[in-house]
């Protein structure tokens, strides 16, 4: 995907005062991700938030597809791809987590 593409596919967010609302908290944590109807993959959680969170992983994700993600020892999370690029990925979570307990200080 080349740069312009990304560019526009972020810019077609519903409202630009929206993104970013909450801080993204960086992290390294094993998941997996499902698309719906599919089989899980592997992923690697590179930072997260109440609302979303980025990812690596091997599989290939659209943008707007829905997918579970599974944290370990949490329920799953259902979300919204909303960027790609490579291997990484960008997604909104259609209600936002708590992060307690995921991220230990």
């Amino acid at each position: 995907m080349n740069f312009s593409l990304l560019q526009a596919r972020i810019s077609e967010a519903d409202d630009p005062s929206d993104r970013r609302r909450f801080d993204r908290l960086p992290i390294e944590l094993g998941a997996t991700m499902r698309q719906l109807g599919e089989t899980g993959l592997d992923a690697r959680i590179l930072n997260i938030s109440e609302r979303g969170f980025m990812a690596q992983s091997e599989g290939k994700f659209e943008v707007g597809a829905r997918v579970w993600l599974m944290l370990p020892g949490r329920p799953r999370a259902n979300a919204v791809i909303r960027w790609t690029a490579g291997d990484k990925l960008g997604a909104e979570f259609a209600q936002p987590i708590s992060l307690h307990g995921i991220i230990r200080s």
